[in-house]
């Protein structure tokens, strides 16, 4: 035993054992590989015992080493290195050629000769007329076949003799030896994200994901759909001992597994990541968290919980927060779905309007009280004495189509889609059917490659048809328009600019030599100092949330005094800002560039904001309806495509 632990510890594990003779006529003993460690004896491949750090990728000991858990991996893109197929290889179609200075652009260019006359290519052919060997000698290289080139270097014309390393290795050389971080940042500006090849996107380590149950690894299993994954819960046999260590894990697995499916979201994905899911889906993930908390006693608010929920998943929620309250919990929902309205035990409407419009209690009760109240806007719809007009007439496609064909990303099967030129198109349908990954994944990320060279890989289709009828894409979704305090409606909607312009124009502002930028809280000159020009102060409490007080020294209005001495009808840029668009509308009415841009405002129903309401405090349909303003108050080119994620 002292030999066998002494060979075991020199041998790091792994021992080879030869059994001695047993007599006359013994055939030669055959060699026995033993060892103490998961290894292979064939090829001496080890790996550590498997522990639960090993299946997450989190964790080095379980991660990808080629993606270091990511799941993709950043590569040169054909398609942002050579964005114009169809220009002439020598009028620098090859995009980071370009760059470099003179000397190096000269040096490419010479390659690009002693290839063309090498391998019989003209260089005022675009990319799209090569042959496939061509073009696969430039991205990769001749594999050794030397060639002559010729180039000037200081001067002087040098020439040598050796083979085209290709532009993929020659970018990838070049980002890997170079010292300039601004050299770094444009070549990587070529690259996009690409599935690993190392894990095929599951992120983990192979000794992983060579760990299968029922035949399916960690990887495969985290693909799945939360309504297969329950299914597949459900199938799970095991036996003997090993039922009896698993079953309790399979039992809250499954249990959770299906808290998700009964809030709405079966068609996510455990390998989904956070930032791609909505405000909706997010919400009710956090749901299906209390739910299997199994609390009572709780008071539990939510925040519009069926945004981007389909009608039919509707009736799962209610019945989810029925769950809740029937464990002793009291619901809160702050909600404009006519369904859960109904639902709802007790109604409380506020209004009549929005802003300073509102903050009125018009009614509360049960539903049918509500729909009594004639007070209630709420009550007028629901009870139908209000109502949407819909149109008589519908418009006609007679300008063309867009069409996508062949669209085949995560569910889609192949499918050829068409959306008129010049009419709305609404693209509907249950939660997870493809919506999403048909508009964004596919439409706008190609569209945004063709129309802005954006660097977000497309999904999967054939052919995309009808370029010609547009030449500009807009895009209006519920994303913050800043995350900064001073930002807000006025500054995004670039009135505020013709604003400041307009003070600086006063004659009391050009008698003191004041430029538009003095009426700028973000600059020095005009802006209170003390607060740097946030109107308020920030005060630390150490163990506590901190303050933040109004600043004592321009009490809040952000501005210096003699700054706020300059005055337009009356008012100074503090009291301007503390306007509401539908009062500033008034206010500016001869002021045309800025009145436009405020009538944008108010015709998507902001007439309540204030011009200098920091961005942070709106809510996501306020920040998308401000997007969809602004848009509006520049000039149309009548060729713009508006993509609009769930506007209501």
């Amino acid at each position: 035993a002292d030999s066998i632990e002494l060979a075991l510890e020199w041998g790091q594990g792994k021992i080879r054992v030869i059994p001695l003779a047993s007599g006359p006529g013994q055939i030669d003993p055959v060699e026995i590989a033993l060892n103490s460690v998961l290894a292979c004896p064939a090829c001496d491949w080890a790996m550590e015992p498997l522990e639960p750090r090993h299946f997450s990728f989190n964790s080095p000991f379980g991660a990808c080493p080629v993606c270091q858990g990511l799941g993709v991996e950043l590569e040169f893109e054909i398609g942002m290195v050579i964005p114009d197929p169809e220009k002439p290889l020598g009028k620098c179609a090859i995009e980071p050629f370009r760059f470099g200075g003179r000397p190096l652009v000269r040096y490419y260019n010479s390659w690009l000769k002693a290839l063309a006359e090498e391998y019989g290519f003209s260089l005022d052919a675009g990319w799209s007329a090569l042959s496939e060997e061509q073009r696969a000698v430039l991205l990769y290289g001749s594999e050794g076949r030397s060639m002559r080139i010729r180039y000037r270097r200081k001067g002087k014309v040098q020439q040598t003799d050796k083979g085209w390393e290709g532009i993929l290795p020659n970018l990838t050389r070049r980002l890997a030896t170079t010292k300039s971080e601004f050299t770094a940042r444009r070549l990587r500006g070529y690259m996009t994200p690409h599935v690993c090849r190392g894990c095929g996107g599951s992120r983990l380590r192979r000794e992983t994901l060579a760990v299968t149950l029922m035949g399916v690894n960690l990887g495969e299993v985290c693909r799945l759909s939360l309504d297969r994954l329950d299914t597949w819960i459900g199938r799970l046999a095991l036996e003997g001992e090993a039922a009896k260590i698993a079953q309790p894990l399979i039992d809250e697995l499954g249990k959770r597994v299906g808290f998700l499916v009964d809030v709405g979201v079966p068609y996510l994905t455990l390998d989904r990541e956070t930032h791609t899911l909505s405000g909706g889906e997010l919400q009710r993930i956090r749901l299906a968290t209390q739910m299997g908390s199994a609390l009572s006693g709780v008071l539990y608010v939510l925040d519009e919980p069926t945004v981007g929920l389909h009608a039919r998943d509707t009736r799962k929620l209610l019945s989810l927060l029925r769950r809740l309250q029937g464990l002793g919990n009291t619901i809160l929902v702050v909600e404009h779905d006519e369904e859960v309205i109904r639902a709802a035990d007790w109604v409380i409407d506020l209004g009549p309007g929005a802003g300073a419009r509102g903050g009125q209690l018009l009614g509360e009760g049960t539903v049918p009280e509500i729909l009594g109240q004639k007070g209630s806007l709420t009550g007028a719809y629901l009870s139908g004495r209000s109502g949407i007009q819909v149109p008589d007439r519908r418009i006609a496609p007679t300008r063309g189509w867009l069409e996508v064909l062949g669209a085949s990303e995560h569910n889609l099967k192949g499918i050829d889609v068409r959306f008129p030129i010049g009419l709305m198109t609404c693209v509907t349908g249950v939660s997870g059917s493809g919506k999403s990954t048909l508009v964004d994944d596919i439409l706008r990320k190609e569209l945004g490659r063709r129309l802005y060279r954006a660097k977000d890989r497309p999904g999967q289709f054939s052919e995309l048809r009808g370029m010609e009828f547009i030449d500009k894409l807009v895009v209006v979704d519920q994303s913050p328009i800043g995350q900064s305090p001073r930002s807000n409606p006025v500054t995004y909607t670039q009135a505020f600019g013709l604003i400041r312009k307009l003070f600086s124009e006063l004659p009391a502002a050009r008698v003191r030599g004041y430029t538009p930028g003095r009426f700028s809280f973000n600059q020095r000159g005009g802006r209170c100092e003390h607060c740097s020009g946030d109107g308020i102060k920030r005060v630390e409490m150490h163990f506590l949330p901190d303050l933040f007080v109004p600043c004592e020294v321009c009490g809040g209005t952000r501005y210096n005094r003699e700054t706020l001495e300059v005055r337009y009808k009356g008012k100074n840029i503090a009291e301007v800002l503390n306007l509401t668009v539908d009062e500033a509308e008034d206010f500016f009415r001869v002021i045309p560039g800025i009145r436009q841009r405020l009538k944008s405002l108010s015709e998507v129903g902001l007439g309540y904001l204030r011009l200098g309401q920091p961005s942070p405090t709106l809510s996501g349909g306020e920040a998308q309806r401000i997007k969809l303003a602004a848009e509006l108050a520049r000039r149309a080119t009548k060729q713009t495509l508006y993509l609009l994620d769930e506007p209501t």
